[in-house]
């Protein structure tokens, strides 16, 4: 077991002396999980508020197919993307396949149902009394969807760190839509199962560090906006 050992020795050298090929996995990962997450959010809150606040018929199926999608496996959702960005596909003539665009079109499918599901659940928990008083002040259509959202904030926040957490570790749609391309579109999670299958556990060990921090930042800083606001 001393190679793991070796391995841990390796990866914080490879951190600390700002190994390039480390650090472009790194760089990858957040760029394309910053895009996916951010458009996840701005289509999926809305969305979830919608399905939260408002009854309208069919609610229950259409909350089934969102609880349903969240379980969506990340292979099925790559083998779509991919199908849909080929050149023979319908998208292909945006040349998005390969791309970090590319990656973060099947990272928002992904996570898309984690948020609008998280979204209509913490907008269902609200006080209905709440909701009344807000009508009752004579609150417009956009100040009420402002005034709910705050106030389910909390859940917001824990759904957004569930779909970043899913988004981040993710490798079925990086691998598949990406191509692992070196320099170009390897992220943190393709490198990893890429480097430990030639048995480069040093690297593989740096990158997994860096998901562990990655994450710890992430709920540290949620932390801190609870605590703030």
């Amino acid at each position: 077991m001393n190679f793991l050992l070796e391995g841990f020795f390796q990866a914080f050298d490879l951190l600390l002396s700002g190994n390039a090929e480390t650090y472009s996995a790194i760089w990858a990962t957040v760029k394309v999980s910053s895009y996916s997450i951010g458009s996840s959010l701005l289509i999926g809150i809305p969305l979830g508020f919608c399905l939260g606040y408002f009854d309208f018929s069919g609610k229950k199926p259409v909350r089934t197919i969102v609880d349903t999608l969240m379980a969506l496996p990340t292979v099925f959702i790559g083998q779509l993307v991919y199908a849909f960005l080929t050149h023979r596909g319908p998208l292909g003539n945006f040349g998005l396949l390969f791309t970090l665009p590319g990656i973060a079109i099947g990272q928002t499918i992904l996570a898309l149902p984690i948020v609008i599901g998280l979204s209509a659940t913490a907008v269902e928990s609200m006080d209905q009394k709440l909701r009344i008083t807000i009508m009752s002040m004579g609150a417009n259509r956009r100040q009420l969807f402002i005034s709910t959202l705050w106030e389910a904030r909390h859940g917001l926040l824990a759904g957004a760190i569930a779909a970043y957490g899913r988004v981040m570790t993710e490798v079925g749609i990086s691998m598949m839509v990406g191509g692992n391309i070196k320099w170009h579109t390897r992220t943190i999670t393709t490198a990893i199962a890429l480097e430990t299958n030639k048995g480069q556990f040093g690297l593989g060990v740096a990158l997994g560090l860096v998901l562990l921090a990655i994450a710890l930042c992430v709920n540290i800083s949620v932390s801190f906006l609870r605590r703030r606001y």
